[in-house]
C-alpha cells in the first residue's frame, strides 16, 4: 500500500478535478486496514467534506435475479443522457477463502464502465453486515467531492440486514420481477417497511400483464404498513431495463422524493442521523479491533472457546467472563 500512496495533494487535486483514476486510488486508501494509512485518510475525509452532500444518494437492493445491475446501467446510461455524473458502489459477495470480490460488475455493466461521466467501483462485502462494504460512507464523500451528483449503492440483496445502506442513503429502493404472486414470500416484512419505493423490473413482452398484477399486489401490501417518518407515500413503480421504458418516470419519483423531504426537513435531519450512526459504527470497529488484535485476550478466547467446546463452561458464562477480562 504505501508504495501507492499518494500525497494528500495529489488525492485532494485529483478528486476535486474529477480523476476517476484518483478516485479509485483514494477509496483503496481509505477501505485500509493498514493503520499507518488512516491518518493520511481521514486528513483526506476531513478536507473534502465541505465539498460533499450535494447529491442524491440511493440504495437499491433486491432478490437475486431481479437485475439489480442490468436496471443501475440503464439509469446510469439516463442520468448521463442528461449530462449528469453517476458513480455506483456496488458491493459484492465476498469469497468465503480469499475475502475478494467474486462478481465482477464492471463486467455486468459494461457499457455503464465506459461512460466517461459514470464510475464504478466494485467492493467485497467482507464481513460487513448487510452486505455493505466497512468505509462505503466514506467513499460516497470521496464521489461527490469528485463531483458526482447521483451516488447508487448496491448491495448484494434481500436476506441481508439492509439496515446499514438505509442509514447511509436518502432514498432506499426494493427492485423486485413480474411473476404470479410470489415476490412477497421472498421478501421480508422489514425489507418492505424501510423502502421509499418499490420498482417491479423486467415489465416487458409477455411480463407487462404480470408487472401489473404485482405492482397491485405490493399496492394492496403496502397499506397494512405504518406511514413512514418522511410522510412520504411509498409509489409502487414498473420499469424495464431492457427496452428502457419507466426509467425517466423513475428519475422524477426520485426528484420529487427529495423535493418533499427537503420541504418537510426529513431530508436534512436523516443525513444529520446518517453522520451520528457514521461515528458509532466506526467507534464500535476499533473497539473490536483494539480488542481483538490483544494478545492476552486472544489467548484467553481460544482457552474458553475449548470449554465451551468441551461443555465445561456454558456459551453465557463463557461471554460474562470474556466481557469482564475486557472491563479489567
Amino acid at each position: 500500500m504505501a508504495r501507492s500512496r499518494l500525497s494528500f495533494e495529489a488525492y485532494f487535486q485529483g478528486i476535486r478535478s474529477g480523476n476517476k483514476l484518483i478516485l479509485s486510488k483514494a477509496i483503496t486508501l481509505i477501505e485500509s486496514k493498514l493503520e499507518q494509512d488512516r491518518p493520511l485518510a481521514n486528513q483526506l475525509i476531513n478536507a473534502l467534506l465541505p465539498y460533499s452532500g450535494q447529491s442524491i444518494r440511493i440504495g437499491i437492493t433486491g432478490v437475486p435475479g431481479a437485475g439489480k445491475s442490468t436496471f443501475i446501467e440503464a439509469f446510469g446510461e439516463y442520468i448521463t443522457a442528461g449530462n449528469k455524473k453517476i458513480a455506483v458502489l456496488a458491493i459484492d459477495p465476498s469469497s468465503k477463502i480469499s475475502g475478494g470480490s467474486i462478481l465482477g460488475d464492471k463486467t455486468r455493466m459494461d457499457a455503464l464502465s465506459r461512460n466517461p461521466l459514470a464510475f464504478i467501483r466494485p467492493s467485497p462485502a467482507g464481513k460487513e453486515v448487510g452486505g455493505v462494504a466497512n468505509k462505503t460512507l466514506e467513499s460516497i464523500i470521496l464521489c461527490e467531492a469528485a463531483g458526482f451528483e447521483v451516488i447508487v449503492i448496491e448491495t448484494v440483496g434481500v436476506g441481508q440486514s439492509e439496515t446499514m445502506v438505509k442509514n447511509m442513503v436518502d432514498f432506499f429502493m426494493l427492485l423486485v420481477l413480474t411473476g404470479a404472486g410470489d415476490e412477497l414470500q421472498g421478501i421480508k416484512r422489514g425489507i418492505m417497511e424501510m423502502a421509499d419505493g418499490i420498482v417491479i423490473n423486467k415489465a416487458d413482452g409477455d411480463n407487462i400483464a404480470k408487472a401489473g398484477l404485482t405492482r397491485k399486489q405490493f399496492e394492496s401490501t403496502l397499506h397494512l404498513f405504518p406511514p413512514p417518518e418522511s410522510e412520504w407515500a411509498v409509489p409502487v413503480m414498473t420499469c424495464s431495463s431492457l427496452e428502457k421504458t419507466g426509467i425517466a418516470e423513475i428519475r422524477e419519483m426520485l426528484n420529487a422524493y427529495k423535493t418533499s423531504t427537503q420541504i418537510n426537513g426529513y431530508w436534512d435531519s436523516k443525513r444529520q442521523a446518517q453522520k451520528l450512526n457514521w461515528m458509532t459504527r466506526n467507534l464500535e470497529n476499533l473497539l473490536l479491533q483494539s480488542v481483538f488484535s490483544d494478545p492476552g485476550f486472544k489467548k484467553e478466547l481460544r482457552a474458553t472457546e475449548e470449554k465451551v467446546r468441551k461443555n465445561e463452561l456454558n456459551p453465557n458464562e463463557a461471554a460474562d467472563y470474556l466481557f469482564r477480562l475486557i472491563g479489567r
